[in-house]
């Protein structure tokens, strides 16, 4: 046997045996899978992240579990994920948070773009801006004339500072051309609890968290920011409709990995959250939250990130935002 023939035969041999080394997706997952929400339990994140646990549990057949990793507007859980082993087995589900952060931390612990596996956008939805029943506000209109007569008295809450809620509140502030105080908490569910306690006037939360305690009257709903009205409750209008015109802040939840998990885990897991997104009772799931699916290529959410980063960038520049350290 010649050399040459021997290598031939060998490499041949090697690409048909069904004992070939399987690729990372074949063996994966191989115990269960953490998803980190780096917010607290109750919140849009947490809510959305579950929606997904559930299908990907079943769509896998290996448990897919949820794990609260709140604090530092989302850079706690961010942070964890960004140093795990990139196995698969340690996943990211985040909020707008992870473009704003970049602008707003001197000292951020991860890098946004290079720290991450970028599996796909998930959702597209907006928040609610709510009162509590006992602030006499029912329309933007009342709120703005009520906060010019008490200049700095009223407070609205959100899910931490320099998060997507803060900074929702601060273009409204920028905007109506008021002057009211920021009440930040540890995550949304947390702020909507402090709305329904009377700790706090208003919330800017997700319609996610927002709309039970505004069917059952534990809170009002004032407006939501998007650029349309939530179809569970359509009588709710935008803030842009409602006096302040130009005024949108639209959210989106995405999914990540550490950087240099394996390409075939990425795109398996796009490939199954992409099912997962696509079947009836997820659909009908995030509409009853005000979000809709969108699932993104890796390379398409990677670019959407860079945008969203740009974005909020100037928006802090000009809203004169101080770092946060």
């Amino acid at each position: 046997m010649t050399l040459e023939f021997g290598i031939r035969y060998a490499l041949a041999i090697a690409v048909a045996s069904p004992f070939a080394a399987p690729t990372a997706a074949q063996t994966w997952p191989a115990r269960p899978v953490r998803i980190i929400a780096p917010f607290s339990p109750g919140g849009g994140t947490d809510i959305v992240g579950r929606f997904l646990a559930q299908k990907l549990t079943e769509q896998i057949g290996s448990p897919f579990v949820v794990e609260n990793r709140p604090g530092a507007g989302a850079t706690i859980g961010a942070a964890l994920v960004a140093r795990a082993a990139p196995d698969g087995y340690t996943l990211l589900l985040s909020a707008p948070e992870m473009s704003i952060n970049p602008s707003l931390r001197s000292k951020l612990p991860y890098d946004a773009l290079k720290d991450f596996a970028f599996i796909s956008q998930l959702t597209s939805g907006q928040f609610m801006l709510a009162s509590h029943p006992s602030v006499p506000v029912k329309t933007v209109k009342q709120l703005i004339a009520l906060a010019r007569a008490r200049p700095g008295q009223l407070n609205y809450g959100s899910s931490g500072a320099g998060g997507i809620n803060h900074l929702s509140g601060l273009l409204f502030e920028l905007t109506a051309g008021i002057r009211w105080v920021h009440v930040p908490f540890k995550g949304s569910g947390e702020s909507v609890i402090g709305l329904m306690s009377g700790q706090i006037d208003f919330v800017f939360a997700s319609t996610a968290a927002l709309v039970g305690p505004a069917r059952t009257g534990k809170v009002r709903a004032v407006a939501v920011t998007g650029p349309r009205r939530f179809a569970e409750l359509p009588e709710v209008p935008t803030i842009d409709e409602s006096g302040v015109p130009g005024y949108h802040v639209t959210g989106w939840y995405g999914f990540y990995a550490p950087a240099g998990t394996s390409a075939d885990i990425v795109r398996r897991l796009h490939s199954e959250a992409r099912r997962a997104l696509n079947s009836p009772e997820v659909k009908e799931k995030l509409a009853h939250t005000g979000n809709e699916p969108v699932v993104s290529s890796p390379e398409e959410f990677a670019a959407f990130i860079r945008v969203e980063i740009d974005k909020w960038a100037k928006v802090i520049k000009d809203s004169g935002l101080q770092k946060i350290d």
